[in-house]
């Protein structure tokens, strides 16, 4: 009852909602890119439209970058779009894997924040010595070798372009999403450009397809909406063994 729903991607279902109930709206809270849906892109022009709103009716704008954070850059989505949130929120990536979360943002709102300020947190893993120092490693290491970034995004442009062209090949009217080194195959024929459209996604489908390609050793999320994660330690050779696999299950 205390939540509104805007449509990803669509500026004036954000802003109609703003002006039927205004004042009463504390905050939007989104994935700068949706991958809870699938990976679904931001459209152009559309976070920044979300961060005008907030100015204007003097909400917060909150980023759920929980798969979006240090996966795109070092600065997550926010700093890949060059959009600033009063908030963002991180997972387990924080801790490099480890059991743990992260909240952080704005001096004046983190000052609200027990001890200084009267909203107490707490959790029975806050501060856990194991993930902090895990967390540390990972972003120390991410910090200096920014050129990790540029070989997986390009290592992943050309893996995703390459699904593309199978498609092609194959007549196929599926479709593919990707930024930077996350995204999708939906098995649709259709534009994926919110929950809407991912919907339309033949989840039958994709499961045939998921299970053959688990017969050809290639493990890849059970669930269509799902997203696709590459990472450093994929090799080369995976990759095309991967490619192979899709070949021959699509």
């Amino acid at each position: 009852r205390d939540t509104l729903t805007a449509e990803y991607n669509n500026t004036d279902s954000v802003r109609t909602l703003f002006e039927q109930f205004g004042e009463q709206i504390a905050a939007i809270i989104v994935e700068p890119v949706g991958a809870n849906m699938g990976v679904v892109p931001p459209a152009p022009g559309f976070l920044q439209s979300l961060r005008d709103i907030c100015n204007e009716y003097d909400s917060l704008l909150i980023f759920d970058e929980v798969i979006t954070g240090f996966r795109l850059s070092l600065s997550g989505a926010q700093g890949y779009y060059g959009i600033t949130p009063d908030l963002t929120t991180f997972g387990k990536i924080i801790g490099a894997g480890m059991p743990v979360g992260a909240y952080g943002g704005r001096r004046d709102i983190m000052e609200q924040v027990s001890p200084v300020g009267n909203v107490y947190q707490a959790g029975t893993l806050s501060g856990n010595p194991v993930a902090m120092a895990a967390g540390i490693t990972q972003l120390t290491l991410l910090r200096d070798h920014p050129e990790y970034y540029t070989l997986l995004n390009d290592t992943s442009d050309k893996f995703f372009n390459k699904i593309k062209e199978i498609l092609l090949e194959k007549n196929l009217p599926w479709q593919v999403n990707h930024v930077g080194s996350i995204g999708s195959l939906f098995f649709t024929g259709h534009p994926v450009t919110d929950y809407a459209s991912a919907k339309t996604s033949d989840v039958t489908a994709y499961a045939r397809y998921c299970n053959q390609m688990l017969d050809h050793g290639i493990y890849i999320a059970p669930a269509q909406f799902e997203a696709m994660f590459l990472s450093l330690a994929h090799t080369p050779e995976d990759l095309s063994h991967t490619l192979d696999a899709m070949c021959t299950c699509l």
